[in-house]
């Protein structure tokens, strides 16, 4: 078996596919770093598995997709396929050639495939299991692996022998094994709680299923019975109904004739209301005409009141006065105004003629003055030329001068400001000093703060630790309470009789006492002894005296509820036996506690009883005392003559009722425990509240505290930003003032220069200035004049505005004058019509009451003919009500009765309905109940069908009884409630505990049997697994034994005159021991791999994987410059032991060194163009040599 190709499509940097053919022997991969060597490695380790990215030398597994490249697009998957050899049969397959196949697509899915057929990961690691390659791939070695496997622990070495040696497949059995061993006892301990759970329910529920049984019979008696009073109540009720159906008639046919009657009234009434109907209109019209006339009368009346009121007032009205103002007086005044303007509009035209002389005066001064001060300045422009030098000298002096007083300012400044800086940098100095002393006084607060949150805080911990213990005491009190109040209510069930002495302990009767096993106390462990000594009084019930007794039998023989026994109270002293009892036996009475007025008779019927252990003891007593009665304390009894005993299905009623005191005990006990724990747990609430209001409050003043420090922290910080802020500034003043200082000196010697320079100057004779003199006063004197034109040209432009306005007002007055006059004239208009409209209106009033009267007149006599109109019609219809009220009374009459008739037949109809309804309803019982039809259960229940005897349960045929009787209610209705009692003694029925017992019982016999099923399986897994562990303790021990054999071997090869071997951890465990390395190069004493250099400890691991490599052979290795630490000597030694392998195995070496190319017998050059893509050149080494 040998690698035969590999394909490489998209994986890494081969973007385009490349194949590289392998033979047997050594082949060597060469080429640059960077090239992409590594990856043919790479691609060998994943197409085999590996599923790790770092081992693979990435992030994540996408990255062996060929990210692309500038020229080059990004693939969307990579693919390597590795096609094998097995013309050896190496590999358990049928094939002579075997391709692996491996796909990685860019969304993260994969494919696996064998030969083109998809498969899964763990096929592939399964098919090459066998050949020694597992999931460490230790035959592949990569770049830095060497130093992985001497870091390695010592089980991880252990895994590259057990992979070499073929464990894996043993362990993957083994690990399998155990998971269905795991899952095989889960299901176990299930199936378990599932059997005990069923065999605890089986016991109740074949007594529910008994008591089912005895239910079906009472339940079928008294099913006949209630249908046979069922039928019963049919029947009756049917021949009421016929009788009541007869009544009703008689009462129909009368209403009928009243209804006749009542019909007859009402059409005679239609009539009268018709007549009433059609006489109505003209009475209503003859009403309505009489108010309409008096109306009109009214409103005439009021309109001739009007007009004679108007008519005076319009008579009585005064003229208008007319205004004071005449208009042709305002239009002469209007005339007079517009005279004064033309006036004054001539003046205006005679000041502005002024205006524009005194301009033009002032222009032609203004002028004059212009050219003095253009003169004057010449003159001054020459004078200035003529000085300019001894000027600008002065003014250098008058620069120095003022630059040398702000030099000397600048010095004064920077001076005061070096000592504030100064002064400042003092105090903020003085004031980190303080805030230091305030911060260590703060942090040493802050330590107990820190101290008593701390405690705070465990004692916070402390109180919820001890509500949840609490919490869970009170959970498992509960728990206890609620176990123990099913327990009880099961042991009250189980109490529960069910025959006589049942029926008359809940019957509660005047003189019964109670259940004699609930009134007596027996000691602990000897409730089965009284028991057998007591036998069926145990199950007694205790009564007053002898009278209460013959009730009580009486009761049971009325009621057919069964028998019972009785105790009652008796007179005499409580005793034992007489004499001495033999040893280990106790008198019976001394074991029993019992109210003092029973115990008389309890003595009376454990006179002769004494209690011993066991069946031996009792036959010695008994053969010592033979007048003695013996019980053990399992509940066997012996006496001369007779003897009981054996093994019961039940516990006795004294054991049971012991057992409920117990429990009740228990529960009390409980529920008293609840309560304290509960009062704990309020204490403890209470504490925790408390410690979490400390904790609280001390986390608070804890975060004040850091907010102080945080504060004090804040200033401290500012205070050190102002004291080195002030000292930069303190020494950027005294550089500036050093500089200022130097300037200050240098600028004092040019001002005494200039000085000199000046003095000499001014000794020059200068110019006389008469002309310019003599051209300042022509320039004063024009400029005056021109102003004198300019006050003059103001005074005339001020006349002209005056004389406009004053145009202007007069004009406005005029107009208004006008607008008076017209308004004056449109007034005197609006009064004459005004004038004439009223005196029209004065006769319209005296017209319109003239008419007035006149209508008047008209309507009186036509209101008085409406009047008389109105009463006839009036008279006519109170005749008519006369008559439609006794006609009324007459239909109201007939009907009441009518109505009277109605409800009677209503109520029959109504009481029929009900029947009716009752009828159907005892029909839907007797379906719903009985599933029968009412025709059939009346020809089958009827009262003329006879009763058949029926037999109580256990009781046999007479046949001298009849076998039916006939049909008497009252015999059935005590059946009936006989049936129905006994089913109330029954207690609650379960109807569904027979098949529920059935399916419950075939269930626990089917888990049964799958429980033993599942521990013959557990058994199985636990000798496959005893028979896997041997088997790899066998394998390994083997594969060890030779690893350490060759590698004591190699080692000497690779380091001439070293010592190394393998040493077990645990040589005691084979299936757990790791495996340690010890090394010893020659020369050197250590033995601790840490201690050798990088090349030793190189050699050292090759010398481990050679070691495995011989003991196991593989088909093949891969070796990723493993020899590139080496020198030229140690690179010989490992080449031969490289020649020796491939003998046996294939040999891939990807290397760097010309030595290991010359033992290969194929080269495979790689090499990485431009774009980046690599590719590879083949080179087979034989061929060459020949």
């Amino acid at each position: 078996m040998h690698l035969k190709t590999l394909t490489l499509r998209g994986f890494k940097s081969f973007a385009s596919a490349t194949t590289l053919h392998f033979e047997p022997g050594v082949t060597a991969v060469v080429g640059p770093n960077g090239s992409g060597k590594s990856n043919v490695v790479d691609a060998l380790a994943w197409v085999m598995g590996e599923q790790g990215a770092k081992s693979l030398r990435g992030g994540k597994m996408e990255d062996v997709i060929f990210a692309g490249t500038a020229g080059r697009p990004p693939l969307g998957r990579a693919e390597v396929s590795l096609t094998i050899d097995n013309t050896d049969g190496a590999l358990p397959i049928e094939y002579t050639e075997v391709t692996i196949s491996r796909t990685l697509f860019r969304s993260g899915g994969s494919e696996y495939a064998i030969n083109g057929q998809a498969c899964r990961l763990l096929d592939i690691q399964d098919l090459l299991s066998d050949s020694g390659l597992g999931r460490e791939m230790h035959v592949i070695v990569g770049q830095g692996q060497l130093d992985a496997v001497l870091r390695a622990t010592p089980e991880e070495r252990r895994g590259f022998i057990e992979e070499a040696a073929g464990i894996l497949k043993h362990r993957k059995r083994k690990e399998k094994a155990l998971r269905k061993l795991e899952a095989v006892q889960t299901n176990l301990t299930r199936l378990t709680d599932l059997t005990s759970e069923i065999r605890r329910q089986l016991g109740p529920l074949g007594k529910q299923a008994e008591v089912a049984r005895k239910a079906q019979v009472v339940q079928a008696d008294a099913r006949d019975a209630r249908a046979r009073l069922l039928a019963d109540d049919l029947h009756q009720l049917m021949t009421a109904m016929a009788k009541e159906t007869a009544d009703e008639a008689a009462v129909v046919a009368r209403r009928d004739e009243v209804q006749a009657a009542l019909d007859a009234a009402r059409r005679e009434l239609g009539a009268l209301e018709q007549e009433a109907a059609k006489a109505a209109p003209a009475l209503t019209e003859a009403s309505e005409t009489w108010y309409r006339l008096s109306a009109v009368r009214e409103r005439l009346r009021s309109t001739q009141i009007l007009a004679d009121e108007r008519r005076r007032l319009l008579g009585s009205a005064q003229v208008e006065q007319a205004s004071q103002q005449d208009p042709d007086d305002l239009e002469a005044q209007a005339e007079r105004v517009r005279a004064s303007q033309a006036e004054l509009e001539n003046e205006a035209g005679q000041a502005r003629s002024a205006l524009e002389a005194a301009v033009e005066h002032r222009s032609a001064a203004e002028g004059e003055a212009a050219e003095a001060e253009r003169l004057l300045a010449n003159a001054l422009r020459a004078v200035a030329d003529r000085r300019e030098g001894l000027a600008r000298l002065a003014g250098q002096v008058a620069a120095k001068r003022s630059r040398l007083e702000a030099t000397e300012a600048e010095v004064g400044r920077l001076r005061a400001t070096l000592a504030e800086a100064e002064q400042r940098g003092d105090r903020a100095a003085q004031d980190f000093a303080a805030l230091e002393t305030q911060v260590a006084g703060v942090e040493e607060g802050e330590e107990d703060l820190d101290k008593a949150h701390e405690e705070a805080s465990e004692r916070l911990e402390t109180a919820r630790q001890r509500i949840a213990e609490l919490e869970g005491e009170l959970q498992a009190a509960e728990r206890d309470r609620a176990t123990l109040a099913a327990r009880i209510e099961t042991l009250e069930l189980s109490l529960t009789r069910k025959d006589g002495a049942g029926a008359l302990l809940s019957a509660s009767a005047q003189g019964t006492l109670g259940s004699l096993a609930a009134l007596l106390h027996v000691a602990p462990g000897n409730e089965e002894a009284l028991a057998a000594a007591l036998g069926p009084v145990a199950d007694a019930v205790a009564v007053e005296s002898v009278e209460a007794a013959v009730d009580a039998i009486r009761t049971l023989r009325e009621d057919d509820a069964g028998r019972a026994h009785l105790v009652m109270p008796t007179a005499g002293q409580a005793s034992g036996p007489v004499g001495p009892l033999p040893a280990d036996a106790v008198a019976a009475l001394d074991l029993v506690e019992a109210p003092e007025h029973l115990r008389p008779t309890l003595a009376a019927l454990l006179a002769d009883v004494v209690v011993v252990d066991d069946l031996a003891g009792a036959q010695a007593v008994l053969r010592a005392r033979p007048e003695l009665v013996v019980a053990t304390r399992a509940g066997d009894l012996l006496a001369a003559g007779r003897a009981a005993g054996g093994s019961t299905g039940a516990p006795s009623v004294l054991h049971l009722q012991a057992a409920l005191e117990e429990a009740r005990s228990a529960h009390d006990e409980a529920v008293a425990r609840g309560e304290r724990v509960r009062f704990a747990i309020a204490s403890a609430q209470e504490e925790l509240a408390a410690a979490e209001t400390e904790h609280q409050d001390t986390l608070y003043r804890l975060h004040q505290s850091d907010a102080t420090l945080a504060a004090v922290a804040e200033q401290l910080g500012q205070l050190g930003s102002v004291v080195r802020a002030a000292r930069a500034e303190a020494e950027r003043a005294q550089a500036s003032l050093d500089e200022a200082s130097r300037t200050l000196e240098q600028d004092k010697a040019e001002l005494a220069e200039l000085v000199e320079r000046l003095e000499a100057a001014e000794a020059d004779p200068a110019e006389s200035s008469d002309v310019i003199a003599e051209r300042t006063r022509e320039r004063d004197r024009l400029a005056e004049l021109a102003a004198v034109a300019r006050s003059k040209e103001t005074e005339a432009r001020l006349a002209l505005r005056t004389l406009e306005e004053r145009v202007r007002a007069l004009a406005g007055r005029a107009e208004a004058l006008a607008r008076a006059a017209a308004t004056e004239r449109e007034a005197r208009e609006k009064a004459a019509e005004r004038e004439r409209v009223r005196a029209q209106q004065a006769a319209v009033a005296a017209a319109v009451s003239v008419g007035a009267r006149r209508t008047l007149v008209l309507i009186e006599s036509s209101l008085a003919r409406a009047g008389a109109e109105r009463e006839r019609a009036e008279h006519a219809r109170t005749e008519r009500e006369r008559e439609l009220t006794a006609v009324r009374s007459r239909v109201d009459e007939l009907a009441r009765e009518l109505a009277q008739l109605t409800d009677v037949a209503h109520r029959d109809e109504v009481a029929r309905a009900q029947q009716q309804l009752r009828l159907e309803q005892l029909e839907a019982r007797a379906v719903e109940e009985l599933g029968t039809e009412p025709a059939d259960l009346l020809a089958e229940y009827g009262p003329e069908q006879p009763v058949p005897v029926t037999l109580a349960p256990g009781e046999e045929l007479d046949r001298e009884r009849p076998a039916s009787v006939p049909y008497v209610r009252e015999e059935q209705e005590k059946r009936l409630r006989a049936a129905e009692r006994a089913l109330a003694l029954l207690g609650r029925v379960n109807p569904l505990a027979l098949e529920e017992f059935a399916a419950l019982e075939e269930r626990h016999q089917f888990l049964t049997t799958q429980l033993a099923d599942l521990k013959k399986s557990r058994a199985d897994l636990l000798e496959i697994v005893r028979e896997i562990d041997e088997r790899v303790e066998q394998i390994f021990a083997d594969a060890y034994r030779d690893t350490a054999e060759q590698f004591e071997k190699i080692f000497p090869r690779l380091f001439p005159g070293g010592e190394g071997r393998l040493v077990l951890t645990e040589p005691d465990s084979w299936l757990t021991t790791g495996i340690d390395v010890e090394a010893r190069p020659a020369g050197k004493k250590v033995k601790r791999l840490s201690l050798l250099s990088g090349g030793e400890r190189s050699l050292t691991a090759v010398a481990l994987l050679i070691a495995i490599f011989k003991a196991r052979p593989s088909p093949f290795y891969v070796m990723d410059e493993v020899e590139a630490a080496l020198d030229d000597a140690n690179l010989g030694r490992l080449l031969e032991i490289f020649s020796e392998l491939r003998e046996d195995s294939q040999l891939i070496v990807v290397t760097h060194q010309k030595r290991t190319m010359e033992i290969a017998d194929a080269l495979y050059g790689v090499t990485m163009r431009g774009d980046g893509v690599t590719t590879v050149i083949s080179q087979r080494m034989s061929e060459e040599t020949a």
